[in-house]
């Protein structure tokens, strides 16, 4: 027989519950935590344990939205062992100061997109903040398709990561000086001198997806 809920871990199954049915995917720690007053995401992991000792959720490793309602898992028939995989391209959001890129922690969710659809495959989506890019059709909300590569030209779009900052940019290297290159023209070149700056290419953009709704542009 399941345990009974403390209040407290049926206001978190609660909350993970409606968020499931509004958005269509699980909360974050932080945004448990967040919601429901705790201190830090440390509190909400401990009350997400508890649920998942008691059978009422299942936690999936590698992800920041690793959570499984049981009963789901049930409906689709899964084993009592097996967790949900995650299928299609991770979406990052906000990207973690010093984090890598895929850190579970940048990961919101998953598109059912296969990384074959765009060339050269893309390994994760990006979702684009500001209006820095939106004269070649970047807009704040879309999802930019990332190639992850250090290898780069000239002229190509990119994810760079300035110290604990990630920006899309256009890259321009002449000897030891880099520029990223706004297409905006309210925005100023960045200006990177590789000898006294640290600089560091995570990929390149393979193709935009409108919005974030599922159109893609390659």
């Amino acid at each position: 027989m399941t345990r009974p809920l403390t209040p407290r871990q049926q206001n978190v199954y609660d909350f993970i519950v409606k968020t499931m049915q509004e958005l269509g995917y699980p909360p974050t720690r932080a945004e448990i935590a967040r919601a429901l007053g705790f201190r830090s995401p440390n509190a909400a992991e401990e009350h997400l344990r508890a649920l998942s000792k008691k059978g009422v959720i299942r936690m999936v490793a590698g992800t920041s939205r690793g959570i499984r309602l049981a009963n789901q898992d049930n409906e689709r028939g899964l084993p009592e062992t097996e967790s949900p995989p995650e299928q299609g391209l991770p979406i990052i959001g906000e990207v973690a100061a010093g984090n890598p890129i895929l850190a579970a922690e940048n990961i919101d969710r998953y598109c059912p997109l296969p990384p074959e659809y765009f060339t050269p495959r893309a390994d994760y989506l990006l979702r684009v903040r500001g209006l820095s890019m939106k004269d070649v059709g970047i807009l704040e909300g879309d999802l930019l398709a990332v190639h992850r590569t250090s290898r780069v030209r000239d002229g190509q779009i990119v994810v760079a990561r300035l110290e604990d900052e990630v920006t899309v940019k256009r890259f321009k290297r002449q000897g030891h000086h880099v520029w990223l290159l706004a297409e905006n023209a309210d925005f100023a070149p960045i200006e990177v001198d590789l000898r006294q700056q640290p600089l560091e290419i995570e990929g390149i953009g393979v193709g935009v997806i409108r919005g974030g709704n599922g159109q893609a542009l390659s």
